[in-house]
């Protein structure tokens, strides 16, 4: 059944408008009056709906029941992302939701090859606020993971996360996953291409983040911090 997130939606049932941007996606998927749908905020659970009427530029709903689901993860998981080029950050904000991420952090570092500032920052943050939305959408979750605003490695570093099992993708890691015990949060690290540095590996360490290794092969940016998600969701999470 197709979904759609409606930033602001009644507590009650009843008639409902939709606004432009789904009711452009209600045309590209070309549904008819009658036609069933779910509609949920990002807030917690979804809505029962049926399509009344479609124009070419309004749609109205009846919005029949509220459904308290949720899709989340017992497992509260952060990512720390250096920025990537290309769709690679894109892949990783969309395969992350997927997976159960509840926060994003974008990283700036060494060996950052995009470089993000000002205004240029604020449409690269609203753009991929634009791919976890679509992403809620299609995978089912009913609560939109947080995008941080873009930051540095050092000043991330700086703040305490006493509260979560931290840990560093890095080829100095030793211990596995299953080594540890089973947090209720955890937070990954992961650097853009190339990596982070060995002086950022070493300042991630200081503070006490520990280093992770899967496996013996080299995995690319957009692969490792995604394989490691899905490991601890396995481990800890919902994956089991």
């Amino acid at each position: 059944m197709p979904r759609f997130l409606v930033d602001s939606l009644p507590l009650a049932t009843g008639e409902l408008s939709l606004p432009d941007d789904v009711v452009r996606h209600l045309q590209v998927l070309r549904l008819r009056t009658d036609d069933p749908l779910i509609l949920f905020d990002g807030k917690g659970g979804e809505w029962r709906a049926r399509l009344v009427e479609l124009g070419r530029r309004s749609a109205r709903v009846h919005v029949e029941a509220f459904q308290a689901v949720e899709r989340e993860s017992p497992l509260l998981l952060s990512l720390a992302q250096g920025v990537s080029t290309g769709d690679r950050m894109e892949f990783t904000l969309q395969k992350g939701v997927e997976l159960g991420i509840a926060v994003f952090q974008p990283l700036v570092t060494e060996r950052a090859m995009l470089k993000l500032a000002g205004e240029r920052a604020e449409r690269k943050h609203e753009r991929w606020n634009d791919i976890v939305r679509a992403a809620c959408e299609q995978c089912g979750r009913n609560r939109i993971p947080e995008i941080r605003p873009l930051m540095t490695l050092a000043a991330f570093l700086a703040q305490p996360r006493a509260d979560a099992a931290r840990f560093i993708l890095s080829p100095a890691g030793e211990r596995r996953l299953a080594d540890y015990p089973a947090p209720q949060a955890a937070w990954l690290l992961a650097g853009p291409e190339g990596g982070l540095s060995s002086q950022e590996e070493a300042a991630a360490m200081a503070a006490g983040w520990e280093p992770l290794r899967l496996g013996p092969r080299v995995l690319r940016t957009e692969t490792a911090a995604l394989a490691a998600a899905a490991a601890m969701q396995t481990l800890w999470g919902d994956f089991a």
